[in-house]
C-alpha cells in the first residue's frame, strides 16, 4: 500500500510533522517558490506524489504590488486538484478567503487546533 505524503510548506508545525510521520505519512518540504524550502509548488507535475500541501496562509499570499499572485503560486494544486490546508483562526476565516481571491476555491481554511484531523479526512 502506498503511503500518503504530505507537501508542506516553510514553517509548518513541527508537531503536525512529527505526528505525521509517526502515523505512517511522508512529509516533503515545498517551497513557495521565494523561500526556497523545497520543490516550488508551482513546478508541481501529474508525476508527483503529493497528496495534500499544507501550511500558513502568510506562504502563499502575495504583496498587490508584485507580479505573481497567489493562484499563481498554487496553479499546479489547482491543475492536479491537490488539497490546500492552510492554517488560520477561525475568527479570520472570512478576511483570509478575501486575501485568496480567485485561489480561495481551491483552499481549505482550518483552524491550527483542527489542522491533523482535517488532513487525516482529506488523506483518508
Amino acid at each position: 500500500m502506498k503511503r500518503k505524503s504530505v507537501g508542506y510548506f516553510e514553517g509548518t508545525d513541527s508537531i503536525w510533522l512529527t505526528s505525521l510521520i509517526a502515523q505512517g505519512r511522508d512529509t516533503i518540504p515545498v517551497s513557495n517558490g521565494y523561500d526556497g524550502h523545497g520543490k516550488n509548488v508551482r513546478l508541481f507535475n501529474a508525476r508527483d506524489k503529493v497528496d495534500v500541501v499544507i501550511g500558513y496562509l502568510h506562504k502563499v499570499v502575495t504583496p498587490k504590488d508584485w507580479d505573481v499572485t497567489t493562484t499563481d503560486i498554487l496553479h499546479a494544486c489547482i491543475t492536479y486538484d491537490i488539497p490546500v490546508l492552510l492554517a488560520v483562526p477561525g475568527k479570520l476565516h472570512a478576511k483570509a478567503k478575501k486575501l485568496l481571491e480567485k485561489a480561495a476555491e481551491h483552499v481549505h481554511l482550518v483552524a491550527p487546533s483542527e489542522m491533523l484531523e482535517t488532513i487525516k479526512e482529506v488523506l483518508g
